[in-house]
């Protein structure tokens, strides 16, 4: 990987759980799975999207694979990339088990990741960007936008505040309880860090950012007052 230099975010950083340790990584699994449907994810993205057999996808926070893998069945080829070279090489030998060998993986993030190919027709992000501060989320987001072709889809799944900020003291306590009934206490402390040291952002700058970068927002929705959904076209 190229220098860098030293004014630019370090999004290699591990905030909260550290996924370069193999027993983290071989967790993260199972503690999706008690929140969420990768399966069903990966459905509402190629019908969102209109993913065709012939289309090369990007996906930045790949992590273990899951949602590589299942668009990988549904195109030509998957360019996978995060930051944990940990969770890379646990996703590899996923899909290499799986028979699955039209992802390439590349240890890199939004602002770090270099495309040398054609570019994409669609780019994928799911519970990522929120790791970069707003400055930085719109350096990336412009940076999607020129790895896309004309009339490229970007799908964005990531947390983002849509409730009334007046109440965020009760709006927290009563997210981290409800990840705690449903997940249990491990995950009620990740949430309560990601509340803390993570950089997730409100819907009205979220929308402005998205646009301000290039796209225009097919669809979007808010979910639960901390998840929104967001389909692009590029200009």
């Amino acid at each position: 990987m190229k220098p860098y230099p030293e004014w630019l975010y370090n999004e290699m950083k591990q905030v909260g759980v550290d996924y370069t340790d193999i027993k983290e990584v071989q967790a993260y699994d199972s503690r999706m799975k008690k929140l969420r449907n990768i399966k069903k994810e990966t459905e509402d993205i190629i019908n969102y999207v209109g993913l065709t057999g012939e289309q090369v996808v990007l996906e930045f926070g790949t992590g273990t694979g899951d949602l590589s893998i299942e668009i990988a069945k549904h195109c030509r080829m998957v360019y996978a990339v995060d930051i944990s070279p940990v969770m890379l090489e646990f996703a590899s030998k996923k899909a290499s088990s799986q028979d699955i060998n039209n992802i390439k993986y590349y240890h890199a993030g939004f602002l770090t990741y270099e495309h040398l190919g054609e570019p994409v027709d669609v780019i994928v992000s799911q519970l990522a960007l929120h790791h970069l501060p707003d400055f930085w989320k719109l350096v990336a987001l412009k940076r999607i936008n020129a790895m896309l072709k004309k009339d490229g889809k970007f799908f964005l799944r990531d947390t983002v505040y849509s409730f009334e900020v007046e109440n965020y003291k009760e709006f927290f306590n009563t997210w981290v309880s409800g990840i705690s009934e449903i997940a249990g206490e491990e995950l009620a402390s990740d949430t309560k860090m990601a509340i803390r040291d993570e950089f997730s952002t409100c819907d009205w700058i979220m929308e402005g950012l998205i646009k301000q970068a290039g796209f225009t927002i097919d669809t979007l929705s808010y979910h639960d007052g901390f998840l929104a959904v967001y389909v692009c076209t590029k200009k």
